[in-house]
């Protein structure tokens, strides 16, 4: 029998969890998995309570020309990497691994190159993760360990977005 390798039934998961996102651009859905077991989902949208861009039509940094993975802060939504954390405790994420999954909205492709913004990587650095799993194709994923983004501290370089 064939069977679907654990990494990518993990990431067809986070998959299902991206199609909740209710961001214009991209969505991506992120889970936390830790002995096989899933501790928590998480995908992108407003802050409870606020309106989603989905909802209001519109995205501000769209609007903007601002080029994916900078100015963040202007963005509604809160990452899926950050929900997922936010929905976990600290202790069942320590050697936890996320898996991350990113849909291009108007296409509906994968979005192949995806990495966590700087915001998203000091959170998964802080609750404990160590791996991240992210899809790049059906099939394919890039695995990092987050030791290397302790490492190799890129804000210290300036380096912006992905």
């Amino acid at each position: 029998m064939n069977r679907r390798d654990k990494e990518n039934y993990y990431l067809d998961i986070a998959q299902t969890v991206a199609a909740r996102g209710t961001c214009l651009r991209r969505n991506f859905g992120a889970i936390i998995v830790k002995n096989d077991q899933i501790i928590s989902t998480g995908y992108s949208g407003a802050p409870r309570g606020r309106k989603n861009c989905c909802d209001i039509g519109y995205c501000l940094r769209e609007k903007m020309n601002i080029p994916r993975g900078e100015r963040y802060e202007l963005c509604r939504s809160v990452h899926a990497e950050a929900n997922a954390i936010i929905h976990a405790s600290r202790n069942d994420m320590i050697g936890s691994v996320l898996y991350l999954v990113g849909v291009d909205k108007k296409t509906g492709e994968l979005v192949g190159d995806a990495c966590s913004c700087s915001m998203c990587k000091r959170l998964i650095i802080n609750a404990g993760i160590a791996r991240v799993i992210i899809r790049n194709t059906p099939d394919k994923y890039t695995e990092i360990d987050v030791q290397d983004w302790i490492e190799n501290d890129e804000s210290l370089s300036g380096a912006f977005g992905y």
